[in-house]
């Protein structure tokens, strides 16, 4: 009798994995796109899937469905999951992943511009390392989030997150410390 791939998964075997990739891969990932904000959340959303469906290959009974059912069934549970968790996170503005500058056409003088480098380093200063690493990489060496996934070896979802957090971070740090706090030089 022929042993089905989530079978071989459950008993340990690596190419049964890829196989289960190569299977469901594109099932697994229109689902995930079609409930996904972006093809980054679709991407994460994807290699959770998998994960879970890795775990759970030993519950799989063949009397119950096919593989696809079970595959397909897990894969909306999860989804299902993180559109209910996007739900209770409050709104967060989007940041681009590269930080472009825009002249005004106003010219502010050296002091202006060297004042608000300075709250923006104490700024930084004042965040956990993790967070300020990240930004660093994003903003100063301007590299991409799965640029920075690679270099960390975090998760993509996770530097996407700390990016986040860490913007949010310093723009409040910036405003507590207000227009009063910049020396202006002559």
């Amino acid at each position: 009798m022929t042993r089905t791939i989530l079978e071989r998964i459950a008993d340990g075997d690596q190419t049964a994995v890829k196989e289960c990739m190569d299977v469901y891969g594109r099932l697994v990932w229109s689902l995930a796109r079609r409930m996904s904000k972006s093809a980054a959340d679709a991407e994460d959303a994807t290699q959770e899937i998998f994960l879970a469906v890795w775990k759970s290959a030993a519950r799989f009974d063949p009397s119950m469905g096919s593989e696809a059912v079970f595959v397909t069934t897990i894969a909306r549970h999860r989804l299902i999951d993180r559109l209910r968790a996007l739900k209770r996170r409050p709104e967060t503005e989007q940041y681009d992943e590269q930080v472009h500058f825009e002249p005004t056409g106003e010219t502010e003088s050296t002091g202006m511009v060297e004042a608000d480098a300075a709250i923006a380093r104490r700024a930084l200063c004042q965040l956990n390392p993790v967070l300020r690493e990240i930004l660093l990489l994003g903003i100063v060496e301007g590299l991409t989030h799965a640029e920075i996934a690679t270099m960390t070896g975090k998760p993509l979802g996770t530097v996407k997150s700390h990016m986040r957090r860490g913007l949010i971070r310093v723009r409040k740090l910036v405003e507590i410390a207000g227009p009063d706090s910049r020396a202006v030089q002559p």
